[in-house]
């Protein structure tokens, strides 16, 4: 696995941050540059250790990890890209049958009481399938090899995550939600070549 790749991953995960990240934009545009960034910051924090649970949490089995390492790594990243796709699908049929639902976030919830709150659940919320990834980053440690340490790769992509939810929140500010639904298909499409990928390297 290269080093793009870690970054692509980075920004496959980050599509759900950035989904909300947008709507909170849209909610909320005026919000100040450094609510923002404890926006982004948080999301970034939890896709950073995410991983690092799942890996670490993949150890103790890393016997059989090693023997089907890229079957796994296709079936964690096939199934995390699948469930992105069809979320994304689900939510563009919902809005087609009512123009009216909004995104996520109503703008009575951007207000400070209860922030803090909703913010945790929200980047624990878009960080859960981070944990598998961290099971694929230890499959392909054993099979292929990683361009950074575990800790380099989860810190790769918690950057990724906070500079695209960064640009979320001002993107959301300025265009609406006319790019929101198309991250997660984008999100899932990249997941899923990944996978397929590394199945083909490791068959060859």
């Amino acid at each position: 696995m290269s080093f793009l790749e870690i970054v692509l991953i980075g920004a496959a995960l980050a599509m759900d941050a950035v989904a909300v990240s947008m709507a909170s934009g849209m909610a909320e545009p005026h919000m100040k540059t450094a609510k923002a960034v404890v926006m982004a910051a948080t999301f970034a924090l939890f896709q950073f250790a995410m991983p690092l649970i799942g890996y670490f949490c993949g150890y103790a089995f890393s016997a059989i990890v090693e023997r089907i390492a890229p079957w796994l790594s296709f079936m964690l990243l096939a199934l995390i890209g699948g469930k992105m796709l069809f979320d994304c699908i689900g939510e563009l049929r919902e809005k087609a049958r009512s123009d009216a639902l909004r995104p996520m976030l109503a703008p009575h919830a951007q207000t400070q009481r209860g922030f803090a709150a909703r913010l945790i659940a929200q980047g624990v919320a878009t960080s859960l399938d981070a944990l598998a990834v961290g099971v694929t980053l230890l499959a392909v440690q054993t099979s292929d090899g990683l361009p950074l340490h575990v800790a380099g790769c989860a810190a790769v992509i918690g950057a990724v995550t906070f500079a695209l939810s960064f640009a979320g929140v001002q993107l959301g500010r300025r265009a609406g939600d006319k790019f929101a639904d198309s991250a997660g298909l984008l999100g899932g499409a990249v997941l899923i070549a990944i996978g397929v990928k590394l199945l083909a390297e490791g068959l060859v």
